[in-house]
């Protein structure tokens, strides 16, 4: 399958993404947090719950695993890759080994992980990945970003996507304005535009296929200590007004981040955003707005897996209703069954 196909699947109407790609250490934080003891067995069992949730694929096409569950079994002996296929899911890989302190630049970031990336990319194709992420991580503050910091996050990312598709894997290319901050939402407008336009310029010197990636940005939004009043309208207004005036056309669709924001609330501008006319796809790869439920739900115990799937399944079938136009306040009342 070619990289546009592989991508067109990726944003295929109705269906959005599940991020289950936390690192090792974030993963058992959460694990712990939740009161489960933070072992490699019990990781590769909350994923397992996940991705064995029934009709999974009616709202998810694909899935982003770490490289540890990539290499991980399900109980009855499979591996993660085969039972996502068995799935109807694309499986995917995160790939980049985090955001380190980047020099000569004090309290900012440049995401790490080029060395060996071919020698990598190589070996998750042959395991069966389709699709490969890499997340940029941009702080808005009084001086921050700096030029230097933008643009050697985006020029990273743009090495990346080169390599996957040399490799025949479709890159998610994920540079994230975090939500800390105190900024407004015009300020988060003018860095997102900023980083979004160093982004494509990148990828376009570098020779990138823009119908063979998935473009992952964060919504337009105040920080999260802000006193700006910017309703849902508001704010899916600035974001399709910043993507429409830097992301080209060609690009094979966008999957928003949810960065933190509650799940309902992940779920509920994202419906806002959709009613908005776009050139591309649009959909969702949420983390933790889709799986912190299942976590809650599922605690660790065998006997509560139904439970974790079916908060999951709650989750997915909100949001696919976000893209279709028919999420309504009252689908997050509903339960689904086991």
């Amino acid at each position: 399958m070619s990289l546009a196909a592989t991508a067109a699947q990726m944003v295929s109407a109705d269906k959005g993404i599940l991020a289950a790609d936390e690192s090792v250490g974030t993963m058992s934080s959460r694990l712990e947090g939740a009161g489960v003891a933070p072992t490699a067995e019990n990781r590769a069992a909350y994923r397992a719950c996940l991705l064995t949730t029934p009709d999974l694929n009616d709202g998810v096409s694909a899935i982003i695993y770490c490289d540890e569950t990539l290499r991980q079994t399900l109980p009855d002996g499979r591996s993660f890759v085969e039972a996502t296929v068995h799935a109807g899911l694309l499986a995917g890989i995160k790939v980049d080994t985090g955001a380190k302190p980047l020099a000569g630049a004090p309290g900012e970031t440049v995401t790490e992980g080029l060395d060996g990336l071919r020698e990598r990319l190589a070996e998750y194709a042959e395991l069966g990945a389709r699709f490969a992420k890499w997340r940029a991580v941009i702080t808005i503050g009084d001086s921050t970003p700096s030029p230097w910091s933008i643009r050697a996050n985006a020029h990273a990312l743009a090495r990346y996507a080169a390599l996957c598709q040399e490799a025949g894997i479709v890159p998610i290319v994920e540079p994230e304005v975090v939500m800390d901050g105190t900024h407004d939402l015009s300020r988060c407008a003018d860095v997102t535009g900023t980083v979004l336009r160093a982004v494509m310029s990148e990828l376009e010197m570098s020779a990138v296929q823009l119908e063979g990636i998935v473009l992952k940005p964060n919504m337009v939004l105040p920080g999260k200590d802000s006193t700006d009043a910017a309703s849902t309208d508001d704010m899916a207004g600035a974001t399709m007004q910043t993507l429409r005036a830097v992301v080209p056309d060609e690009v094979a669709g966008i999957a928003f981040l949810s960065g933190g924001q509650g799940p309902v609330l992940a779920t509920e501008r994202l419906a806002a955003i959709r009613r908005h006319d776009a050139p591309w796809p649009m959909t969702f790869s949420f983390g933790r707005a889709l799986v912190d439920p299942a976590l809650a739900e599922w605690r660790g115990d065998p006997d509560r897996v139904g439970d974790g799937q079916a908060a999951l399944a709650q989750r997915v079938r909100c949001n696919s209703a976000a893209l279709t136009g028919t999420y309504r306040p009252g689908l997050e009342r509903e339960t689904v069954p086991r």
